[in-house]
């Protein structure tokens, strides 16, 4: 009887290097949800995408507006829209809101701050006179002497163009919100979204405008630029 002998078949010897590339491009290796980017076709962007990069475009218009006012609305507004899914009730506290908030971009709007002869920082409201001020503690007699020509902080009539524009982009700003937009329209089509992610970029040109030609040298309570004049 033969004996039988093994048969061994010789292998190709593989480098670790071969070995690693293999293993890379095994199917087992990759994702299921890995997919090959396609020449010519490009992932459409959702709609919160567009939002945000239409407000992240509209950051820079936010110096323009009190800042208190933008950390009440930002703060309370997702609350109030119960994050998009509106009541009546929730549509009520946010007509209130933007109410209040608009009120806030008006009146801060004539506000100013100064310098004192005494070098301490006062902040008042304009006047068809003058200015009246607010934080001031001393005595009456006083007052001629550390506040001098107070006559040049009246009410002018750029303040009223400022006032308006200031509380238009508010609202434009805040109708960009993906929750205000939800909350006051649920069922909007292409044409309303459309409007309301380009409505800041148009209300902040616009605005820029005005300033631009009606500049101001206030420096306004709760602004973040917000360096005061010395008399």
């Amino acid at each position: 009887m033969a004996s039988s002998s093994a048969v061994q078949i010789p292998f190709p010897s593989i480098h670790e290097g071969e070995m690693k590339e293999l293993q890379e491009r095994s199917p087992l290796n990759q994702s299921p949800f890995h997919t090959t980017p396609t020449r010519g076709l490009q992932a459409q962007p959702t709609t919160s995408a567009v939002i945000d990069k239409t407000l992240s475009g509209a950051a820079s218009l936010v110096k323009l507006l009190p800042s208190v006012t933008i950390l009440a609305f930002q703060s309370l507004s997702p609350s109030f829209t119960n994050h998009g899914v509106c009541y009546a009730s929730n549509k009520y506290l946010m007509v209130l809101l933007l109410y209040f908030c608009a009120l806030s971009c008006l009146f801060f709007t004539f506000t100013d701050s100064l310098v004192g002869q005494d070098g301490k920082l006062y902040y008042g409201l304009a006047t068809f006179k003058g200015f009246y001020v607010i934080n001031y503690d001393g005595l009456d007699e006083d007052r001629t002497t550390v506040f001098k020509d107070l006559g040049q902080y009246r009410i002018r009539l750029r303040d009223y163009f400022h006032a308006f524009f200031a509380a238009l982009l508010f609202l434009a700003l805040a109708f960009s919100s993906l929750d205000v937009q939800t909350c006051f329209f649920p069922n909007a089509g292409p044409n309303i979204k459309e409007l309301l992610q380009n409505l800041p970029l148009g209300a902040g040109f616009l605005a820029g405008i005005v300033f631009f030609i009606f500049p101001t040298s206030r420096k306004g309570i709760g602004y973040s630029e917000s360096t005061p004049r010395s008399q």
